[in-house]
C-alpha cells in the first residue's frame, strides 16, 4: 500500500483522529424519552448550522468548474484581460491604450500619451485641457494657441482631484485576479458534483476519484466454478482485519488482506443444514465471527477452533411458539442482521425480515454445551399475536440495524449496547445492558419524497480520540454519532452523555438530529468513510461522497458497471405499504429498494464492495495524488489552482485528507505548491524556448496570474520577485508579468518591489505610453523601499511628475522642490510675464499640462494630503509642509534652495531684477482661475487661524526653526487677500481674471468675517467688478457671489447699484431688495424678466396680494397695473396656473388677461376652461359671468367640439344671448349644443324646426354621396363618408327624442295641478304631441327617401349598380340602421306617452293610450296627403310593430323566468325559516334547569297536548269569523286572538318564528316556544289530580332561543337583561354574546 494511500485512514479500532471536527454542545436531554428528529432539526438548525436542501442544490447547480478555454491564435490585443476587453469594446489592434483605434496617439518617452488619451489617464485638474469632460477650464487660459476653448468652469463649487485619488478609474489595468474568470480545464473538481446522469453527462477527472482494485486471488477462489461450486455463491460482506463472506451454501469463508483463503467455517456442522448466510458480523477483536442462517439459525466461531460452533442459538420449535415460555427467532424466518455488544463475544443483537429483534446474552461455561443464551425480544410482534384493542398490526420489518461499535477511547455506551433498528415507521435505538430499554425513538421525518422507493440504512460512528482539540467544543474526544436514511433523506444524529450525579449509575444520553440532506433519489446504503466523511449509495448505484459537518457533496459517479450484489429482501413483507391503486395517499411507496447493506462495506477509509463476481477494495483520491495527475496531463495551471484552494481551505477538505487545522494544512500543502509552481515554469518556459508557438501569451499570462494568487495566499513574494520576474525576464516577456502585478500594487497588497524589477515596470509602460498607470504604481509603493535616485532619474526623464512629488515628499519630506521643478515649467512658457507659444505646440502642451499639477499639488499640501494619493498627512508634517509652501509663495522675493547651494529660480531671467512676490505673479500669469480655486481650499484649512497651537509653534523657539518654517506661522487669510488684492489690480490682468479674484473675496467673506476686514468702497468695488463679469457662461457663479457678499455687506447707496444688477441680469438680487423694501409691483415685474424663474410669478402674485400681507391700496394698483402690463405674458407662462392665480386673488383682471390673449384663442380657452369647468370637485361660488361663458363656449366649438352639448346642458347661467352663440354654433356644426341651448331659453318648436332642417342637410349630403356625384371617390373613402353621416343621424334623431320627452314632461308636470276634460281620439295634438309629430316624421321621410335611392333600379344591372360606389349588402345594412332609427323614435313616443297606470308598453297597451294614437292618425293622415299610395309606408310600419311584438314577447319570457326564479328563492326561505334553530344545550344558561330533551322536569307532554286542544279551537273560531267576515278577511287581523297578540317575537338580527301561524317575523332574533305554556284561564278546570301533579312541578314558562344558539327561560332572560340596565325591549339580546 502506497504512503497516499496510508494517509488520513482513520476506522475503528485504529487511529480515527486524523482531523479534528466541529462539534455542537450538548443540549439537556431526558433519558428515555421519545423525540422526533424533525422537531430536533427545526428547533436547533441556526445553532446547529444544520445544511439546507436548498442551498446544497444551488451549489450543485454551480460548480466552481470553468468553461475550458480553447487554444486559438490571438494577436497583441489578447494581453488585456478579458474582462477590460468587455468592458472597453477594445478592437483587436492595440492601437492605444484605451483600446480604441480612433484614439490620439501617443509618443514613446513623453508625457503626451498620458495626456491626450482616456480622461483617466490624465490629471484631473480644474482648467486641464486633458481633463474629464466634466471639468472645465477659464476662458484666459482656453483662449491660449493650441488649446480648445471649452466652457468656463465655476472654481469655487468644485475640489481639486488627482487622477490617482479619483474614484473614478477607467483606466485600461489588468483587474485582480479574483475577479478574473478561474482556470478552464477540461475536468474540475466540481464538475463531479452532478446528480441526474441521464441529463448530463459526467466527465472523467484527470485523477480517479475512488481507486478501484480488484481481489483477483480472492476472486478466483471465491467466484470460480470450482468456488461456487464448494462454497457457494457469497451472499453477504463483513470486513475489519480480515474480509469475511457468507455463501448461500451456509459457509463462511476468511481472507486476509493478501487475499489467501485463511479459514472455511462451516462444512461438516449443523450450520450448512440451516440454510444460506444471509447476516454476518464480527467481534471487536475480530476473533469471533457470527452467521445468521434463512431458516432464523444463528451461530458464532471462535476463529482460532472453528471445527464447531463457538454458540448456537436455535430458533424456537412449534411448541415453544405456541407455548411462548422462551423467546426467539420464527422458524424459517431469515436472520437479516446480526451484532456484537461491546467486547464481548457472548452477546449478540439480531433481526429478522418479519420486523422482529432480539438481544441474546450467553451465560459463562466450557463449550457451546456448557452456555445457555437468554433471548429477549426488543422489537416486533410474533406472527399470531393478537393487536391492542382498537389497532391494527401494520406490516413491518427491519430494513437497517446495526450495534454501535466501539472507538478508540472507552465511553459509557461501550457498556450499554446500544443497537439501532429501523422499520419502515420508526428509528428505535435500544439499550440492551444491563437490561433492555428505549433510549430513542423517531418517526420517518416528513421530507421523504411522496411515492418514492421505500428504503433504509443506518451506520454508527463511535467516539474517537482527536489529535487536535475541537475547535467549537475544546474537546479532546468526539462524540458518538449516528446516520441514518429514509428513502432519500439522511440524517445525522449526535449522541451526548449526560453524567449521572451518582457514579455508580450510567449516563443519561440524548440524541440530537444535526444535520440533515435530502437525495435526488432514494438512498440504499451508507457508510462511514471517516470521522468527517459520508459515502452513500443510491438504488440506481451512484456513490456520493458527503462532508458531515456542512453536508457537502463532494463526489459522485456511478457504480453500475461494478454489479454490486443486491437482493429483494423486504418486498413480500411491506407488499401492503406499496403504490397499487391509491396515487392520492403520499405514504404509499412506490416500490420496495432491493437491499444493498450487505454489500457496501467501509473501514479505515476503504470501501468494498461485493459484486455478483468478484470483490473490490477501493479509496478516495487524496489531494497529493490528484495535484500529480493534473500535472501528469499537463495541466499545471489547474494543479496551481487546486493546490491553492488546499492551502486556503476553498477546497473539499475532508475528502482529499486534508485537516481542518489550517496551521496544519498549511505545512502539508505549502511545500508541494512551491514545488508545482516552480516545476510549472520551468516547464513552460522550456517549450517555450523548444517551440516558441507552442507556449502562446496567453498562457503565460495566466501562469503569471495562478501564481500570484498561489505566492498571496501563501504569503511569498520572494519568489514573485526571485525566480518567477527571472523566467518572464529572460523570455523576454516581463511585461506579462508586469501588468500581473499591478493590480496587486493598485490594492496594497504588494508595496514592495525590487529595483530591477521597478527600473523593467518604468521602461515597459512607457514603451507603452502608459505613463498614467506608471505614476499610479509608483505612487502606490512603499518609498523607503525604492533607490531614490534611480527612480526620481527616471521619472525626470519621462516627466512622471505625479510619480516625483511622491517620491520627494515621502522619502524626503521636501515640498519645496516639486513645486520649484513645476514652476520651472512656467518659465519658458511665460515670458514677458503673458502666455506665448513657440514654434513647437506640442512641446507646449507638454509643459503646460505638467505645470497645471502646481494646483492640484498645492491644493492638496495646504488641506493636509498627500499628493496625489488623498491620505492624510501626519500633524507635524502638515504643519512644516504648509509652511514652507506659504514661504515660498508670499515672501515675495525669489530663494535660493536647496539651502546652500546657489540654484535659485528666476521668474523673468532676461530682465535685471526680479518683480515682487515672483513665483505668486507667475502662478496667476499663468492660470489665475486655478490658483485661486486651491487657494479657496486653502482657506478652509485650520492653519490660517490665529489658534493657540499656531502660536505656541511660532513663539516658543524661534531660533530652533527656520527661516521657512517661522515665515509660514505668521501667513493669515488677510496676509493673503491683501497681497493678492495688491498684484492683481494692477494692469498686468484682464478682467477674465480679476472677475475670480472678486469672486474669491465675496464668498470668503461670509464664511471668515471674523478673520477678513475690507472698506466699504472696496467691497463696493467688487461688487460692481461681478456686476460686470466677462461672459455669460459665468453670469451664475458672479450673482451667487453677489449674494454671498450681500448677506454680510449692506452698501449705503445700493439704490445706485441697481442698474448695474439690471444690467447684469442679477434677478435674484432684485427680487431680494423690492421685497425688503416693499417694491411689490418692482417685485412682481422682475419675476416676468427673469428668463429662468418666471414660473414664480404666481407663487408671487398670491402672496403678495393675499390679505395678511397688508398691502395698501397703491400697492395693490402697483401690482395690478404691472399684471395688466405682462398680461400677455403671464397667460403664455402657464395658462391653467394664471388662471388660479387671478379667480383666487383679483378676478376682475380676468377680462383684461384675456383681452390680452386675443392673438392665442388657444390660451384664452385653457384660461377660461379652467376658470368655468374646475378639475377639482368643488365648483366656483356663484352663477359665472356671461360674457365669459358666451366667451368660452364659443372657444370651445373651435377647439371642443364634441364637448359642447354636455357643458351646455351643465352650465348655470341663465339668460345667454342666442344671437351670440348660434351663429358660432352653426358655423361650426354643433347643432346638438344650439337646440339644447334654444330648449332651455324655452324656445322648444324653434329649436326642433332648427333640428329637423339640419336632419334634412344630412339626408341631402347622404343623398349626393350615395348618387352619381360620389363616382370619383374612392370605395374605401366613400364607406367612411357614409358611416359618419349615419352616426350624425342617429346622434341627432336621439337628440330630437330627448327633446321630446322633455316636453312632453314639462306638459304633463304643467297640467297635473288642474283638471281636465276627459281627452278623445277626436282632439287637436297639443304641443308636446306636434314635436313628437315632426320628429317621426322627418325620421319616417329620411328612411323613405334614402331607401328608394339605395333601391335597385330594374333598368340597372347589378354591375351598373355595384358601379355606384357600395356593394349590396352595404345598403342591406344602411337600410337596417335607417328603419332602427325609426323603431327608437316610435318606441320612445310609446314610452313618453303611455300612462303611469299602464302595465305594458307594448300594442297591447295601444287602447287606451290615446296620445299615441292621435299622433299616430297625425302621421298617417300627413303621410297620405304627401303621398296618395301608402305601400311606400308598409315596410315601415311593418317593421315598427313587428319590433314591438318582438319586445313584448321577449317582455313575458323575462317575467316567466323572474317568477320561476323568485318561486325558487322564497320556497328556499320558508324552508329555512321552518326548519329553525337548534339549541347549543339543554338546560336555561340563566337557571341551569334543563328546559328539553331527556330528563326534563314538569308535565311537557300534558302542556303540548293542552297546547295543541287549545291551536284547535283557535282554529275553529277563525273559520267562523272568516266564514262570517268574508268580504273582511282581507284586513289580515281580523281572526287574530288576544291569546295570539300575547305571543312576543322580537325583532333582531336572527329570523323568528311565534306559536301562531299566522304571524311571522322577518327580522325576529328570537323563538318563542309557547310548548311549556301554562294553563289557558280561559279553559276548562283539568281535574284534581292534575291540578295537585302541576302544583307540586314548577310552573312551566315561554322559552327564548337566540340567534346564538343559547337558549333561556323567557323570565330569567328578562331578569338578566333587568339586572344590565336594559329594562324590557322590543328586541333580546343575549348575556353571553351581547
Amino acid at each position: 500500500m502506497s504512503s497516499s494511500q496510508a494517509q488520513g485512514s482513520d476506522g475503528p479500532g485504529d487511529n480515527l483522529a486524523d482531523t479534528p471536527e466541529l462539534a455542537p454542545e450538548a443540549n439537556d436531554y431526558r433519558p428515555g424519552s421519545s423525540s422526533s428528529d424533525e422537531e430536533t432539526i427545526r428547533g436547533e438548525r441556526d445553532e446547529d448550522h444544520i445544511a439546507d436542501a436548498a442551498i446544497l442544490e444551488e451549489e450543485e447547480q454551480h460548480p466552481s468548474a470553468d468553461v475550458p478555454i480553447p487554444s486559438v491564435e490571438v494577436d497583441t490585443a489578447a494581453s488585456i484581460p478579458n474582462h477590460y476587453r468587455e468592458i472597453v469594446g477594445a478592437s483587436q489592434e492595440a492601437a492605444s491604450e484605451d483600446g480604441s483605434t480612433d484614439a490620439v496617439p501617443k509618443l514613446a518617452a513623453s508625457p503626451l500619451g498620458s495626456t491626450l488619451s482616456i480622461p483617466d489617464d490624465t490629471p484631473s485638474v480644474q482648467g486641464s485641457v486633458a481633463s474629464s469632460m466634466g471639468s472645465s477650464v477659464l476662458p484666459s487660459f482656453a483662449r491660449r494657441p493650441g488649446l480648445s476653448p471649452t466652457p468656463s468652469f465655476r472654481p469655487f463649487d468644485q475640489r481639486f482631484q488627482s487622477r490617482i485619488s479619483s474614484p473614478h478609474l477607467n483606466s485600461p489595468r489588468p483587474s485582480s485576479p479574483g475577479f478574473l474568470a478561474g482556470h478552464g480545464r477540461t475536468v474540475s473538481v466540481g464538475s463531479q458534483f452532478l446528480l441526474d446522469s441521464s441529463e448530463t453527462e459526467t466527465p472523467s477527472p484527470p485523477w480517479e476519484v475512488v481507486r478501484w482494485t480488484k481481489l483477483r486471488k480472492l476472486n478466483s477462489q471465491a467466484f470460480s466454478e470450482a468456488g461456487k461450486r464448494n462454497f457457494g455463491t457469497p451472499t453477504c460482506l463483513a470486513v475489519t482485519a480480515n474480509i469475511v463472506m457468507g455463501t448461500s451454501k451456509g459457509i463462511i469463508l476468511v481472507f486476509d488482506y493478501n487475499q489467501n483463503l485463511k479459514l472455511i467455517i462451516g462444512p461438516g456442522t449443523k450450520a450448512v443444514e440451516s440454510g444460506p448466510i444471509t447476516a454476518i458480523a464480527i467481534s471487536a477483536d475480530h476473533s469471533t465471527i457470527a452467521g445468521g442462517h434463512s431458516n432464523g439459525n444463528i451461530f458464532t466461531w471462535d476463529t482460532t477452533r472453528a471445527a464447531r460452533p463457538f454458540l448456537s442459538i436455535q430458533h424456537l420449535d412449534p411448541s415453544q411458539l405456541q407455548r411462548r415460555t422462551t423467546d426467539g427467532h420464527v422458524p424459517n424466518v431469515a436472520i437479516t442482521h446480526l451484532g456484537f455488544l461491546g467486547t464481548r463475544h457472548t452477546a449478540l443483537v439480531s433481526a429478522d425480515d418479519r420486523g422482529m429483534a432480539f438481544s441474546h446474552l450467553a451465560t459463562r461455561g466450557t463449550g457451546a454445551l456448557g452456555r445457555t443464551v437468554k433471548t429477549t425480544r426488543i422489537l416486533g410482534r410474533y406472527p399470531d399475536s393478537k393487536p391492542p384493542v382498537g389497532k391494527t398490526l401494520k406490516p413491518s420489518t427491519v430494513l437497517g440495524f446495526s450495534s454501535c461499535p466501539l472507538g478508540n477511547v472507552e465511553m459509557a455506551t461501550d457498556g450499554m449496547g446500544l443497537t439501532a433498528m429501523l422499520t419502515p415507521y420508526l428509528l428505535v435505538i435500544v439499550s440492551t445492558t444491563p437490561i433492555a430499554q428505549t433510549q430513542h425513538k423517531s418517526a420517518r421525518p416528513k421530507e421523504v419524497a411522496a411515492h418514492s422507493a421505500m428504503s433504509g440504512c443506518l451506520a454508527w460512528f463511535p467516539a474517537v480520540k482527536l489529535k487536535v482539540p475541537d475547535p467549537v467544543t475544546g474537546s479532546q474526544i468526539s462524540k458518538v454519532k449516528l446516520v441514518y436514511c429514509w428513502s432519500n433523506v439522511l440524517t445525522v444524529l449526535d449522541v451526548d452523555e449526560i453524567p449521572a450525579d451518582d457514579k455508580e449509575k450510567l449516563p443519561s444520553l440524548k440524541f440530537r438530529a444535526r444535520s440533515r440532506w435530502t437525495c435526488e433519489e432514494s438512498i440504499a446504503a451508507v457508510q462511514w468513510l471517516s470521522r468527517s466523511v459520508l459515502t452513500v449509495l443510491t438504488i440506481s448505484q451512484r456513490l456520493i461522497v458527503l462532508e458531515d459537518r456542512s453536508m457537502r457533496m463532494t463526489e459522485a459517479f456511478d457504480l453500475m458497471n461494478k454489479h454490486i450484489y443486491h437482493s429483494d429482501l423486504f418486498s413480500k413483507q411491506l407488499n401492503p405499504l406499496v403504490e397499487q391503486l391509491d396515487e392520492e395517499d403520499p405514504s404509499m411507496h412506490g416500490v420496495v429498494a432491493d437491499a444493498f447493506y450487505m454489500s457496501f462495506k467501509a473501514y479505515k477509509s476503504r470501501l468494498f464492495l461485493l459484486g455478483f463476481n468478484d470483490v473490490s477494495i477501493g479509496a478516495l483520491s487524496n489531494w497529493a495524488d490528484r495535484l500529480i495527475a493534473l500535472m501528469e496531463s499537463g495541466d499545471y495551471v489547474g494543479a496551481i489552482q487546486l493546490a491553492t484552494s488546499y492551502y486556503t481551505g476553498d477546497a473539499n477538505k475532508l475528502t482529499v485528507g486534508l485537516p481542518e487545522d489550517a496551521d496544519l494544512r498549511h505545512s502539508m500543502v505549502q511545500d508541494k505548491l512551491m514545488e508545482i509552481m516552480s516545476a510549472s515554469l520551468k516547464y513552460a518556459f522550456g517549450q517555450r524556448q523548444k517551440h516558441k508557438e507552442s507556449v502562446m501569451d496567453t498562457h503565460l499570462q495566466e501562469l503569471a496570474e495562478t501564481c500570484f494568487v498561489a505566492c498571496q495566499s501563501v504569503g511569498d513574494e520572494d519568489f514573485v520577485f526571485d525566480e518567477m520576474w527571472e523566467w518572464y525576464e529572460d523570455a523576454e516577456v516581463e511585461g506579462i508579468f508586469l501588468e500581473t502585478l499591478e493590480p496587486y500594487i493598485l490594492d496594497g497588497s504588494i508595496i514592495t518591489v525590487p529595483p530591477v524589477v521597478v527600473k523593467g515596470m518604468v521602461t515597459h509602460f512607457v514603451s507603452k505610453g502608459l505613463e498614467s498607470r506608471l505614476e499610479e504604481l509608483i505612487c502606490h509603493l512603499d518609498t523607503s523601499t525604492l533607490d531614490l535616485d534611480q527612480i526620481t532619474l527616471l521619472c525626470k526623464q519621462h516627466s512622471l511628475y505625479d510619480a516625483l512629488i511622491y517620491v520627494w515628499n515621502q522619502a524626503l519630506q521636501d515640498f519645496i522642490t516639486p513645486l520649484l521643478d513645476l514652476l520651472a515649467l512656467l518659465v519658458p512658457l511665460m515670458q514677458n510675464g503673458r502666455y506665448s507659444a513657440s514654434a513647437n505646440p506640442i512641446e507646449d502642451d507638454i509643459y503646460s499640462v505638467n505645470a497645471l499639477k502646481i494646483f492640484p499639488y498645492l491644493s492638496y499640501v495646504l488641506t493636509g494630503r498627500v499628493y496625489p494619493t488623498g491620505e492624510a498627512l501626519s500633524e507635524d508634517v502638515a504643519q512644516k509642509a504648509k509652511a514652507e509652501l506659504y514661504w515660498l509663495l508670499f515672501s515675495g522675493k525669489s530663494i535660493t534652495w536647496p539651502k546652500g547651494s546657489n540654484k535659485r529660480l528666476l521668474t523673468k531671467p532676461s530682465q535685471s531684477q526680479e518683480p515682487s512676490f515672483p513665483y505668486l505673479r507667475l502662478i496667476l500669469s499663468f492660470d489665475a482661475p486655478s490658483f485661486l480655486s486651491a487657494l479657496n481650499e486653502a482657506f478652509e484649512d485650520s492653519f490660517l487661524n490665529d489658534s493657540p497651537e499656531k502660536q505656541a509653534a511660532s513663539g516658543s523657539r524661534p531660533r530652533d526653526l527656520p527661516e521657512e518654517q517661522i515665515f509660514g506661522l505668521t501667513v493669515d487669510r488677510q496676509y493673503i487677500v491683501s497681497i493678492l488684492m495688491e498684484i492683481m489690480n494692477s494692469k498686468d490682468y484682464e478682467a477674465a481674471d480679476t472677475i475670480y479674484l472678486d469672486m474669491f473675496i465675496a464668498r470668503n467673506l461670509p464664511k471668515y468675517p471674523q478673520y477678513l476686514l475690507f472698506p466699504g468702497s472696496t467691497l463696493t468695488k467688487v461688487l460692481t467688478g461681478l456686476c460686470k463679469f466677462p461672459g455669460r457662461d459665468l453670469a451664475e457663479d458672479a450673482q451667487l457671489s453677489a449674494e454671498y457678499l450681500l448677506s454680510v455687506y449692506q452698501p449705503a447707496d445700493v439704490n445706485d447699484l441697481i442698474p448695474l444688477f439690471k444690467e447684469a441680469g442679477f434677478y435674484r438680487i432684485l427680487k431680494r431688495i423690492y421685497k425688503n423694501d416693499k417694491q411689490y409691483g418692482k417685485l412682481i415685474e422682475t419675476y416676468f424678466e427673469d428668463p429662468e424663474d418666471q414660473e414664480a410669478v404666481f407663487s408671487c402674485i398670491e402672496v403678495c396680494l393675499r390679505p395678511q400681507t397688508g398691502l395698501t391700496r397703491r400697492q395693490v394698483q402697483d401690482v395690478h397695473q404691472v399684471i395688466k402690463q405682462h398680461a400677455a405674458q403671464f397667460v403664455e407662462i402657464d395658462p391653467p396656473i394664471a388662471a388660479k392665480t387671478i379667480a383666487k386673488i383679483a378676478p376682475e383682471l380676468h377680462r383684461d388677461v384675456l383681452e390680452s390673449a386675443n392673438a392665442q384663442p388657444g390660451l384664452q380657452y385653457s384660461y377660461l376652461k379652467t376658470i368655468l369647468e374646475p378639475q377639482t370637485e368643488q365648483r366656483p361660488s356663484g352663477s359665472p359671468d356671461r360674457d365669459l361663458v358666451e366667451q368660452y363656449l364659443q372657444l370651445m366649438c373651435k377647439f371642443d367640439p364634441a364637448h359642447v352639448s354636455d357643458y351646455v346642458g351643465l352650465v348655470q347661467s341663465t339668460n345667454l344671448r342666442l344671437d351670440n352663440l348660434l351663429p358660432t354654433m352653426e358655423k361650426t356644426g354643433v347643432i346638438d349644443a344650439a337646440v339644447i341651448l334654444m330648449a332651455k331659453e324655452g324656445q322648444v318648436q324653434e329649436a326642433m324646426g332648427r333640428l329637423v332642417k339640419h336632419l334634412g342637410t344630412l339626408e341631402s349630403a347622404l343623398q349626393g354621396l350615395l348618387s352619381g356625384s360620389a363616382l370619383d371617390s374612392g370605395t374605401e373613402q366613400l364607406h367612411e363618408s357614409v358611416e359618419e353621416l349615419m352616426e350624425a343621424l342617429r346622434k341627432y334623431i336621439l337628440v330630437g327624442i330627448w327633446l321630446c320627452q322633455g316636453q312632453t314632461k314639462t306638459v304633463r308636470e304643467a297640467n297635473s295641478g288642474r283638471r281636465r276634460h276627459k281627452p278623445t281620439l277626436d282632439d287637436a295634438l297639443s304641443s308636446d304631441e306636434v314635436l313628437w309629430l315632426d320628429l317621426i316624421d322627418v325620421a319616417v321621410q329620411i328612411t323613405k327617401q334614402i331607401s328608394a335611392a339605395l333601391q335597385l333600379s330594374p333598368a340597372e344591372s347589378p354591375a351598373e349598380n355595384e358601379n355606384r360606389g357600395l356593394p349590396l349588402g352595404e345598403n342591406d345594412k344602411i337600410i337596417t340602421l335607417l328603419r332602427s332609427l325609426v323603431q327608437n323614435t316610435f318606441t320612445a313616443l310609446l314610452t313618453s306617452t303611455s300612462t303611469p297606470s299602464s302595465s305594458s308598453t307594448t300594442t297591447a297597451g295601444m287602447g287606451s293610450n290615446l296620445s299615441f294614437l292621435r299622433i299616430l292618425r297625425a302621421f298617417l293622415t300627413r303621410a297620405a296627403a304627401s303621398s296618395p299610395n301608402l305601400a311606400d309606408l308598409r315596410s315601415v310600419l311593418s317593421s315598427i310593430f313587428a319590433a314591438y311584438a318582438y319586445e313584448e314577447s321577449i317582455l313575458r319570457l323575462s317575467n316567466r323566468l323572474l317568477e320561476r326564479s323568485l318561486f325558487v328563492s322564497v320556497n328556499e326561505a320558508v324552508a329555512l325559516r321552518q326548519r329553525g334553530w337548534r339549541p347549543r344545550g339543554s338546560t336555561c344558561e340563566a337557571c341551569s334547569r334543563r328546559v328539553w330533551g331527556p330528563g326534563v322536569a314538569g308535565n311537557v307532554f300534558e302542556a303540548w297536548e293542552e297546547k295543541q286542544v287549545l291551536d284547535e279551537k283557535k282554529r275553529k273560531q277563525r273559520k267562523a269569523l272568516l266564514s262570517t267576515n268574508g268580504a273582511r278577511s282581507n284586513g289580515g287581523d281580523v281572526g287574530r286572538t288576544d291569546d295570539e297578540e300575547e305571543a312576543y317575537v322580537g325583532k333582531g338580527k336572527g329570523k323568528g318564528k311565534a306559536s301562531s301561524p299566522r304571524i311571522r317575523h322577518e327580522d325576529g332574533a328570537v323563538k318563542i316556544s309557547e310548548v311549556q305554556e301554562a294553563q289557558d284561564p280561559r279553559e276548562g278546570r283539568p281535574d284534581d289530580a292534575v291540578a295537585l301533579r302541576r302544583r307540586e312541578q314548577p310552573p312551566l314558562g315561554p322559552l327564548v332561543l337566540l340567534a346564538c344558539r343559547h337558549i333561556y327561560h323567557k323570565r330569567c332572560l328578562e331578569e338578566l337583561l333587568a339586572q344590565d340596565g336594559q329594562g324590557k325591549e322590543k328586541e333580546y339580546r343575549c348575556p353571553i354574546d351581547g
